[in-house]
């Protein structure tokens, strides 16, 4: 059995009925948190989503880690600069209307969500250390256009090495 301690307990009493199917375990409400029972593989995985969901994650980009190349990381602001104005970091992170956000979700497959001094990663693996480099620069001061050319260059490899035959020819 685990515990989870939990902020937002309407939104994860919401997804309880999408988690308990999904996984096969069982979830029981306390006072601000939350125990799963059921198998320790899936008590593992119920965490990692009950945690994307309550960190403000929608339930159907939650449910993406239970592919295992599917993996939550967490991103503290505080880590990477010694800005007192992290107001000014987020706003480079989100960019205008939330343009630049959105673009590293579209050239990476990633879900961000920026809360608070922390940032929420939904990624593939293959790309977690683009992502993760990419945030970690806008939040040093690196242009915007710099990042989002390190991305699209990072997908031409990829998607090279996806094409490229490994040389075990018969």
């Amino acid at each position: 059995m685990r515990k989870v301690i939990v902020e937002r307990m309407r939104k994860i009493k919401q997804a309880t009925p999408t988690i308990e199917k999904k996984l096969k375990v069982k979830i029981v409400f306390k006072k601000d948190s939350i125990n799963l029972k059921g198998p320790e593989p899936e008590e593992f995985l119920a965490e990692q989503i009950v945690r994307a969901v309550d960190f403000g994650f929608k339930i159907n980009e939650a449910m993406l880690l239970t592919n295992p190349d599917f993996i939550l990381e967490f991103i503290d602001i505080k880590d990477f600069t010694p800005r007192k104005n992290l107001k000014d970091v987020r706003a480079r992170l989100i960019g205008k209307k939330g343009k630049a956000k959105k673009t590293i979700e579209n050239l990476t497959g990633a879900n961000i969500v920026i809360k608070g001094n922390s940032v929420g990663v939904i990624v593939g693996s293959e790309h977690l250390n683009y992502v993760t480099q990419a945030i970690e620069s806008l939040i040093h001061g690196a242009k915007h256009g710099n990042v989002f050319a390190y991305l699209e260059h990072q997908n031409a490899r990829q998607k090279k090495f996806d094409r490229d035959d490994l040389g075990l020819k018969s």
